[in-house]
């Protein structure tokens, strides 16, 4: 990628349009409803910067809606929580998954107007588990609600956390380091994949993967409460030595409990390197803005962002703040650029169109069944939530040189059509409860929709960032709205009868036309770009 715009860490002062506005939102949130433009515009950049860069609210646990079907033997009522109950049998467990992978699609979908829901996502791909791994649905749950929690808390607090999660013990096999039997799983990928990264600047040691693991011996977890513990008789009291990288640093061993010590110092000795900052910096760059780090932008723009990360105590919302109201964030070049991975399609589209859900509290089982077909179509572009492939996260986000390209290929793009084809024309159906797109109810939303050429103008401007020719928008309005008539006061008169005096016939006729536009509408490449 090259820029026109000279790279710059300094705020945004040009004037902040609805095309900005749109870039700001599509970027920091996992799709916009029509209500969330309509409520910010007009704002200023700093007013919906403070809005948006906040934490949602706690959510309600996931819950037993396989009860119709498995019989929890546990004692979960359908309805209720499974996530502090025992653990159950395989299929039970097997349930609970689908419950907590139904859960987490509705905490997308129904999102609050803040970068959290995003964040997690991020987060999820930075600390990669996966459950197919661990195989308990309530240490899944665990390890979802602790990147919850700190997702824009304090990064420092956030890997000390991350470290002793259950989830990540077993994963990384923490649970099972030893003094006698050292396991340097986790203690490689902490340096490697969450604080310090690979690059030229990270001269840690094969040494220091050593010792480090050693500081972390003793570390486990209750298998049925799941909550981690330290085991002093498991931990390796002697002193650990690091490398000239780390100045040499002696971490004296302690004996029993004070043991715990240990990690938060080893912690403070990494965090005291630089490249901390600089590598999530880059991370952060590289997930909400594009993947090419150019050396301008690294000097310009990533240093200057790290900087701001270290004297805010490793603090995560301050640097967000600063990334998103940058001039480099608005720069043209930046808007477009990036392909939505398979979760940001699946859930900007069921957000832009929003659907009509059945009733939560009367029909639990179809709700969780449904949110779980939708979450089947990411599946299906390689996206599996809870299981990304390797620790390293989706290579969408590392893999050089074609990172987010990796996402459309022969196999994932056809599923994508086919998803946005099926979710406009019919829905997604469980037993008697269908989630069903509405067309006339949605472009109800729209400022002007009798007009077909204003309606085109503000779907495109809704549904795309990089806009599509005039001759394209005429050809799908005279073909589609106008069904092959020259005026445009046909579709408005249709428009018009089917609102005032509707009849099935032309509710019939509005709905496929409206319909057929949107599919095309999304069919296109360049809906699949951010």
């Amino acid at each position: 990628m090259k820029s026109f715009e000279p790279i710059s860490h300094e705020k945004f002062t040009e004037y902040f349009d609805e095309e900005a506005l749109k870039h700001l939102l599509k970027r920091s949130l996992l799709g916009i409803k029509v209500e969330d433009f309509k409520e910010f515009s007009g704002q200023s950049l700093d007013q919906v910067i403070n809005a948006i860069f906040k934490e949602s609210a706690i959510p309600s646990p996931p819950v037993n809606h396989y009860e119709n079907t498995v019989k929890d033997t546990t004692g979960v009522a359908l309805g209720q929580t499974w996530v502090n109950s025992a653990y159950g049998d395989g299929t039970i467990n097997n349930r609970r998954q689908q419950s907590l992978k139904s859960w987490w699609i509705q905490q997308m979908h129904f999102q609050e107007s803040t970068i959290h829901e995003k964040m997690i996502l991020f987060w999820h791909n930075h600390f990669a588990t996966e459950i197919n791994v661990y195989n308990d649905a309530r240490m899944a749950f665990g390890y979802q609600n602790t990147i919850r929690k700190y997702a824009l808390g304090n990064f420092k607090d956030f890997v000390k956390a991350i470290t002793i999660e259950p989830a990540m013990l077993n994963y990384l096999n923490g649970y099972q380091n030893t003094k006698t039997a050292p396991d340097e799983n986790y203690a490689r990928e902490l340096q490697e994949l969450f604080t310090l990264g690979k690059g030229p600047n990270s001269k840690y040691t094969e040494d220091d993967v050593k010792s480090a693991a050693r500081v972390l011996t003793g570390y486990r977890y209750n298998r049925d409460t799941l909550i981690s513990f330290f085991q002093a008789d498991r931990h390796d009291s002697t002193d650990k030595v690091f490398s000239s990288f780390y100045g040499n640093k002696v971490i004296k061993g302690h004996p029993g409990d004070f043991a715990t010590n240990e990690l938060d110092e080893m912690l403070t000795m990494i965090f005291e390197k630089e490249e901390v900052s600089m590598y999530l910096v880059r991370k952060l760059y590289i997930f909400f803005f594009y993947y090419e780090i150019t050396p301008e932008i690294e000097e310009k723009f990533v240093r200057p962002l790290a900087k701001i990360f270290r004297d805010n105590k490793f603090e995560i919302l301050p640097v967000l703040k600063v990334m998103f109201s940058s001039k480099h964030f608005f720069d043209a070049e930046l808007r477009g650029c990036v392909i939505k991975s398979p979760l940001e399609h699946l859930i900007g589209t069921t957000r832009l169109l929003e659907p009509e859900f059945p009733i939560y509290q009367n029909f639990i089982n179809e709700y969780y069944l449904l949110a779980n077909d939708l979450a089947s179509a990411a599946d299906r572009g390689q996206q599996v939530l809870g299981d990304p492939p390797s620790v390293a996260g989706w290579p969408a986000y590392h893999q050089t040189p074609i990172f987010h390209e990796i996402w459309i290929n022969a196999s994932t793009f056809p599923e994508r059509t086919k998803f946005t084809d099926n979710y406009i024309a019919k829905g997604y159906r469980r037993n008697n409860q269908v989630l069903l797109f509405n067309p006339i109810s949605f472009v109800k939303k729209l400022k002007t929709p009798s007009d077909p050429v204003k309606l085109i103008d503000e779907l495109v401007f809704l549904i795309f960032q990089v806009p599509i020719s005039n001759i394209l928008k005429t050809k799908l309005k005279v073909d589609i709205l106008l069904d092959g008539q020259a005026s445009d006061y046909y579709w408005t008169e249709l428009w018009t009868e089917a609102i005032q005096k509707p009849t099935n016939n032309n509710v019939n006729m509005v709905n496929t036309r409206l319909k057929s536009l949107l599919s095309n509408f999304l069919a296109l490449p360049e809906y699949q770009l951010s």
